[in-house]
């Protein structure tokens, strides 16, 4: 579809007070579902990140990778295991975890970024002691999944400030060096607080907080922290939303300025929640 030039001009001029308002402030995107998967969005997100990049947005991108965790351990005879919604790490998946966070996604996302003409540098969380971490405590014995004991940005910080996007897998390391598989939305909200970053935006396959989860005319754009314990005992906040609004609210109180749900399947959907009025998504502030 062409697009007249008047048209295109006046999405550059609304684009502006959005650009000068990013400015030189840190966004922290949590990259996964089918944004990470289908061929077509990725492509979408690489030249939407290189974009903010160029206009001197400061971008961090943590990302997951459950499908290809699967996909390997299915290669290698291992079950994949869930208990409550998380993984189930013993010895052998989390060396797995390792090799395809840290490895195979990681540098094939750091590659996808530099052949959009971005400038990025992968990062495990191992690095530098950036995502230090515990076993996780609970009812249930997960193995090796780790909760956050402490962030270290100069890593992240040092990349950014070279000019760098810095791509974060999430794999955190004890103080004795044992290695912890940890929740991307949970590590990404970690990391935007710590970075006191303008904004994180996590990325997933549904439109957003909807009054009715099952008609997406029904998306709420707007959520303060206050209600969100209004919002789940009516049960407009429930199942596998709690845990990713959790991440927003504790991310507000820790610092960040603004944080969002997008549905990553929409192109150029981390552009039109930036660098439009509508946003896409639920913003939480």
């Amino acid at each position: 579809m062409q697009i007249e030039n008047s048209i295109r001009s006046q999405i550059l001029i609304d684009a502006l007070p959005y650009i000068q308002k990013y400015h030189d402030k840190i966004v922290v995107i949590k990259y996964g579902g089918n944004a990470m998967t289908n061929d077509e969005l990725k492509e979408a997100v690489m030249s939407d990140i290189v974009l903010l990049s160029e206009v001197g947005i400061k971008v961090v991108l943590v990302h997951g990778g459950g499908p290809e965790i699967n996909a390997m351990l299915k290669r290698v005879g291992v079950e994949s295991r869930f208990i409550n919604g998380l993984r189930y790490t013993d010895a052998e998946t989390m060396d797995i975890v390792k090799m395809v966070l840290g490895g195979k996604v990681n540098k094939e996302l750091v590659s996808a970024l530099q052949l959009h003409g971005g400038k990025a540098l992968g990062l495990c969380g191992c690095d530098g002691g950036m995502i230090q971490a515990n076993k996780l405590q609970g009812d249930v014995d997960l193995g090796y999944v780790g909760e956050i004991k402490k962030i270290t940005t100069k890593p992240i910080l040092d990349a950014l400030n070279n000019g760098y996007v810095p791509i974060i897998a999430t794999v955190g390391t004890s103080e004795t060096g044992q290695a912890y598989n940890i929740n991307a939305d949970t590590a990404a909200a970690r990391i935007a607080s710590c970075l006191r970053a303008e904004k994180l935006i996590l990325m997933t396959d549904i439109k957003g907080l909807l009054k009715d989860k099952d008609d997406d005319s029904t998306l709420i754009p707007f959520v303060n922290v206050s209600e969100v314990s209004y919002l789940k005992s009516t049960g407009i906040i429930s199942g596998g939303m709690i845990p990713k609004i959790d991440c927003c609210v504790e991310a507000i109180r820790r610092g960040v300025k603004r944080t969002s749900i997008i549905d990553g399947r929409v192109p150029h959907s981390i552009l039109i929640e930036l660098l439009t009025n509508e946003g896409i998504g639920t913003q939480f502030d």
